[in-house]
């Protein structure tokens, strides 16, 4: 009897030395446990600026208004017969002397 409670105390030992310190621990199941989710989180961003650009590509796919704003502001263009003003601020050191 002794030598079969012997025994089941060393695979007692034997499991749980590899549950917390073997391949496939607890603590290896935490660390990708955490890594799975900061992946999810990085995925739910990457989705959200998904849905930005589909409605982006969207909007430019069927309206003239998009284009147009987006030419005007990234491009710099004007349609003909307008005349465009750059207002440029003071300086800051123009400021004070006045």
């Amino acid at each position: 009897m002794r030598i079969i409670t012997a025994l089941l105390l060393i695979f007692i030992v034997f499991l749980q030395y590899r549950l917390w310190f073997g391949k496939n621990s607890i603590s290896d199941y935490v660390a990708l446990k955490e890594e799975v989710t900061r992946q999810q989180a990085d995925n739910d961003k990457l989705r959200q600026r998904n849905k930005l650009l589909y409605v982006d590509t969207d909007d430019l796919k069927s309206g003239v208004e998009a284009v147009e704003e987006r030419a005007r502001n990234e491009l710099g263009m004007i349609k003909s017969g307008e005349t465009f003003f750059r207002i440029i601020p003071a300086n800051k050191s123009q400021q004070r002397r006045n």
